[in-house]
């Protein structure tokens, strides 16, 4: 069940640490966002390592649709409503200026960059588009809303930002990677303060930058509260129509379209990682029904943090780890948001200002409804009494016979029916499965 990404790219391969090291920035993770941190500095001319467990963009990156662009969902009415029009402007900003920082590198590389429209739609509420044009009006956003779309559906209307993107990720990334100092193979087996040791030896580092996904260290941050993770599948289809754009449904369990080389990706039947939700069946059964001239060639699954208020964690790590950084919680928009993070963390560990501190902060207000969703969900399965417990906080696994894997309600930890580690904040094995 390997993406159309992992099969059309060779990623290249990075040694294992072998032996004690010392560097100016470490950095934990060589996913997408990962990579881009190690990028951004070895621009800057920063002393710094990335180490990675297996290989890089072995999860989440292979995973993903890889769209470009600032309109994630109808976020911008929400965030004026939650953080204030300058906050809002900021988040644009910060995606705006990421977006450009893809046109402009993948200028330089082969990785089927292609501009296109991006369309956020609804099934059933003008009334949310055009709150949401208004808010991107304000903001200084060219937008429009269209009555109609090529999707096989009615629609009540849907938000068209022009001039986005689409690429091939997995390209963009062995691009990417190919210069930097990357250590594969390379597990932290424990964080210190200026110290992480790992499987391979002891990295010694003024600073650390932690970009796993869902962060692994558990007594700093609060993470296994803030955050929940979501899974959406995938199918590639061929002799489906080419739509012209690409489009989301505004809704957290609608569906998703955009095309790459003569394929329709057709993405949805997401639920909380752990829960049950329509999986493939929903895709399968939506393709028959409207494409059924179409045949899957690979289909394959994301999985996503989702954070309390839709903007992504981004500095550091918690309130009393001032060397000690973060990125994660990119709600379903790891692509414009892992750049954008990466922009924000070199500005950090280099001790350079950035106006998007206090937006980012990990460390802002949780007191938001999903907070308390999060901790009945925790509450839930740990009391649950049954077999297997997830190592990472003892919640009770649940099988996922689509995948046929276990899986955590809680935090999103996932284990194949061996018990091998799928995804995390879990850091080892499950044994006994």
């Amino acid at each position: 069940m390997d993406s159309i990404w992992a099969k059309t790219a060779q990623l290249p391969r990075f040694c294992p640490l072998e032996g004690d090291l010392r560097t100016d920035v470490l950095i934990v993770g060589g996913g997408l966002a990962g990579l881009l941190c190690a990028h951004r500095l070895a621009q800057a001319g920063v002393d710094y390592a990335l180490v990675e467990a297996d290989r890089i963009c072995g999860s989440t990156t292979k995973g993903m649709t890889a769209k470009l662009t600032v309109q994630h969902g109808l976020i911008y009415h929400k965030l004026i409503r939650q953080f204030g029009e300058e906050r809002a402007r900021l988040y644009l900003e910060a995606n705006r200026t990421a977006l450009e920082d893809y046109r402009a590198l993948c200028q330089t590389m082969d990785c089927g960059f292609v501009e296109e429209d991006n369309f956020v739609y609804s099934t059933d509420s003008r009334d949310k588009l055009e709150r949401e044009l208004a808010a991107l009006d304000r903001l200084g956003l060219a937008a429009r809303l269209v009555d109609e779309t090529p999707l096989p559906f009615p629609v009540a209307g849907a938000v068209c930002v022009p001039r986005q993107a689409r690429f091939h990720p997995l390209q963009f990334a062995t691009a990417i990677a190919r210069p930097l100092r990357i250590f594969e193979d390379t597990k932290v087996l424990e964080l210190a303060p200026g110290r992480a040791v790992t499987s391979r030896g002891t990295i010694a580092a003024k600073k650390v930058i932690i970009a796993t996904h869902f962060p692994i260290l558990n007594k700093h941050g609060g993470y296994f509260l803030k955050l929940y993770q979501h899974r959406s599948y995938l199918l590639a289809l061929k002799d489906a129509p080419d739509l012209g754009g690409m489009y989301v449904d505004e809704a957290e369990t609608g569906l998703t379209f955009r095309n790459t080389e003569g394929l329709l990706l057709l993405g949805g039947g997401g639920h909380r990682t752990g829960k049950p939700g329509g999986g493939w069946r929903e895709l399968e059964a939506f393709a028959r029904r409207h494409y059924p001239q179409a045949r899957e060639t690979a289909r394959w699954a994301a999985q996503d943090c989702m954070t309390l208020d839709g903007a992504p964690y981004v500095g550091r790590y918690g309130a009393r780890t001032p060397d000690l950084y973060v990125a994660t919680g990119f709600n379903k928009w790891g692509t414009t948001s892992a750049m954008a993070a990466a922009g924000v963390l070199a500005d950090l560990v280099c001790g350079k200002e950035t106006p998007y501190t206090e937006l980012f902060s990990p460390s802002r207000s949780a007191l938001r409804p999903q907070l308390a969703v999060n901790g009945w969900e925790a509450a839930l399965n740990l009391l649950r009494p049954t077999a297997p417990r997830c190592p990472h906080l003892g919640c009770a696994l649940r099988y996922n016979a689509a995948e046929r894997s276990w899986d955590c309600p809680c935090h999103g930890s996932r284990f194949g029916e061996d018990g091998t580690l799928l995804n995390n904040p879990a850091t080892e094995d499950k044994k006994g499965l």
